[in-house]
């Protein structure tokens, strides 16, 4: 696959950090005109008082207004277990299309047994607006972007490259941090390995951009890097840190790590394209499978 990188478009960045869930939610804008796209947008919960808020998808909405701006886009780099997408809201309140990864189809059909849903939950995607494949394209204004296909931390995992700029969702962390784990339903250490020599693969000056940051050994946090720094400092893949080393140590960690404390009410939220789920008075509800996951 030929992905049509081109390194003279530079979008403009603005980061937002969800200090509730390390999650980092982007506005990518044209530098050209006043379209912009979302990537990785944050619904607040309050899990113990089953209570939902949008104070971070607020604070998206009041700086698109300020600026002026037009959301052609919210993207969903894959099906996050670690928050709720705010999507929907977002939607609402500033327009823009919703899109995923094709494999949304594999979530869903892995997840709606797991959480028991009847025939009404739909397995094909379609509660999103557009589903990419490998390498298809899109635009931000008159920006060009592309999705590239990186499973391995899930079957539906993206890398969305506009520009100068790739946004890795959890394919990669900052060169202290790492990769993420690959034990959940669908994940694979060895395609992990392989989604981030395509990322890699990129030129060296791409900018990535990171969907989580940990501020490992008490660090600021942090969310921007590049290929060059990933490809020499990432201490799981850089320096030419082999396939085998890599899937070796992947499972080895992985096997010592809890579930995300937000993994219940994620995936049966993320799926959905942010859609809280309802019961069958129409109530927004959501379960706890017992030893499901």
């Amino acid at each position: 696959m030929t992905y049509p990188v081109d390194m003279s478009v530079k979008p403009d960045v603005s980061a937002h950090f969800d200090e509730a869930t390390n999650t980092i939610t982007y506005i990518v804008k044209d530098p050209n005109s006043t379209h912009c796209a979302i990537i990785d947008s944050v619904m607040d919960i309050d899990y113990a008082a089953g209570r939902i808020t949008y104070e971070a998808a607020d604070r998206l909405i009041a700086e698109i207004k300020d600026r002026g701006l037009t959301v052609d886009w919210i993207i969903e780099t894959h099906v996050h277990a670690d928050h709720l997408s705010a999507a929907p809201y977002l939607q609402d309140k500033l327009g823009g299309k919703i899109g995923v990864g094709e494999k949304i189809m594999v979530i869903q059909e892995t997840f709606g047994k797991v959480f028991n849903e009847g025939t009404e939950f739909q397995r094909d995607g379609s509660q999103f607006d557009a589903l990419f494949k490998d390498g298809d394209t899109y635009m931000i204004g008159d920006m060009q972007a592309f999705a590239m296909y990186t499973p391995g931390h899930t079957p539906a995992c993206m890398v969305h490259v506009v520009g100068d700029a790739a946004f890795a969702g959890d394919t990669l962390f900052m060169p202290d941090g790492g990769s993420a784990r690959c034990d959940f339903p669908g994940g694979d250490a060895g395609e992990l390995y392989d989604s981030i020599m395509k990322v890699l693969a990129l030129p060296d000056e791409t900018r990535l951009f990171m969907c989580h940051d940990y501020g490992p050994n008490g660090r600021a946090i942090q969310w921007e890097t590049t290929v060059a720094a990933q490809k020499a400092d990432n201490i799981h893949v850089g320096g030419g840190k082999s396939r085998a080393d890599f899937i070796k140590f992947r499972t080895e960690r992985d096997a010592q790590l809890s579930m995300p404390k937000l993994i219940i009410p994620s995936l049966q939220v993320n799926m959905r394209a942010g859609e809280v789920p309802t019961d069958s008075d129409g109530n927004p509800m959501l379960k706890v499978p017992v030893n499901g996951i």
